[in-house]
């Protein structure tokens, strides 16, 4: 499945750069070539002599090698390769590729690649648990950035937690997945994210606390498996992801126009926040405070996406997906919106304040089927996604 595949791998400056020598090696023995580009910081761990060898290739090092740089090097370097890979992806290199700095060979070669990119995080846990670092997976997420790992255990500076690098096999075989041809190929998937904002004045509207970086994972994990993607998203503070169609929208009514349209598909996935009520009547004015106390707002119900494409009599897709948000009896809730919407699936999840998940980088689902509900250990959003676009693909691949 690697064979013949190009890898960019960047090899940031923590003690599992030694795990890189590794990583090399397995990506040689399955047929792929590995150009390996080195922090300053990585050269402390690992020697440009054994990367080379290993390799079978030039180390780059230096964003002003005047040899590479008389054809502009970074440039294409940054762009001839399948998938950029950073193993092991630091706190340091991660807020740079977060925050668009490009003060050195790796992270400008991050920020002038148009080519998908997949880090392997690594650091110490208490690095990894930071809110700065979580920001930041969030933002790489959001951005499309796949992401294996890291893993918990013991770390070399003696702590236990996550924050370890994935292993070199675990990488090897989300790259595999990454570059497969695709068990989605030739698949049409509607997918939906973000919130929706719903006019009370020209200055104030009603909305949803969705970020829209599950919207974004699942777009891109389908995407990554072949399926053409339509992303249908509200004003999300996540950017959507590259290499799908995409479609923005304000209002629900915006959202359920361009999801008719979009139509027919192959499956169609529901993960935006959508504002259940809109104003009656917006006002054309801002609303002013006045001595009658506050105003009285009139609400009417927005469209029923979900359940509208759920019982279509005409032009269903084969699988409709839905999510859940909930903040107490989430199974219960979750299992009576599946039959009251008629949907195949529902992710429910419990998005209480205390949890952390709406707007955060992580989730924790349940997957509610007429099956039955199947709970998902809590992860990355990305992970999330990656699993659930495999059980699609399991799903559409069945009977065909």
């Amino acid at each position: 499945m690697l064979a013949g595949k190009r890898i960019l791998l960047i090899v940031g400056g923590g003690i599992a750069a030694y795990k890189s020598l590794d990583l090399i090696r397995r990506f040689r023995s399955a047929g792929a070539s590995v150009t390996p580009v080195l922090t300053r910081a990585a050269e402390e761990f690992v020697t440009p002599l054994s990367v080379a060898a290993l390799a079978g290739e030039q180390v780059h090092r230096d964003l002003f090698d005047l040899t590479n740089e008389a054809q502009i090097g970074h440039i294409q370097l940054s762009r001839v390769a399948d998938l950029v890979i950073v193993a092991p992806a630091t706190a340091d290199l991660m807020a740079k590729m977060a925050q668009g700095h490009a003060d050195d060979l790796a992270s400008t070669l991050l920020m002038a690649t148009d080519t998908r990119v997949m880090i392997a995080p690594a650091m110490n846990v208490r690095m990894w648990e930071h809110p700065a670092t979580q920001r930041n997976a969030a933002t790489l997420a959001g951005a499309g950035v796949l992401t294996v790992g890291p893993n918990s255990g013991d770390m070399a500076c003696g702590e236990h937690g996550p924050g370890r690098m994935a292993e070199p096999a675990e990488i090897v075989a989300a790259a595999e997945d990454a570059l497969a041809d695709g068990p989605l190929r030739g698949r049409r998937i509607v997918v939906t994210s973000g919130p929706t904002h719903e006019p009370i004045d020209p200055v104030r509207y009603i909305a949803n606390r969705s970020s829209g970086a599950q919207g974004t994972a699942i777009a891109t994990a389908l995407a990554g498996l072949g399926a053409e993607v339509v992303f249908v998203t509200g004003p999300a503070t996540v950017p959507p992801p590259a290499g799908v169609e995409v479609i923005r929208v304000e209002t629900a009514r915006e959202m359920h126009a361009a999801v008719r349209a979009a139509l027919p598909a192959d499956a169609a996935i529901c993960a935006a926040a959508v504002a259940d009520w809109r104003m009656a009547a917006e006002s054309g004015s801002k609303i002013k405070k006045g001595a009658d106390g506050p105003p009285t707002l009139h609400f009417a119900e927005n469209p029923d996406i979900l359940a509208e494409v759920s019982q279509l009599a005409e032009g269903r897709p084969r699988l409709v997906v839905g999510f859940a948000a909930e903040t107490d009896n989430v199974i219960r809730h979750a299992t009576e919106k599946r039959a009251r919407k008629g949907c195949d699936w529902i992710l429910a999840n419990d998005v209480s304040p205390a949890t952390g998940i709406m707007g955060g980088p992580e989730n924790a689902v349940t997957l509610i089927s007429a099956d039955g509900a199947e709970t998902w250990p809590r992860v990355g959003k990305d992970m999330v996604a990656r699993k659930l676009a495999e059980r699609v693909a399991e799903t559409l691949g069945e009977g065909t």
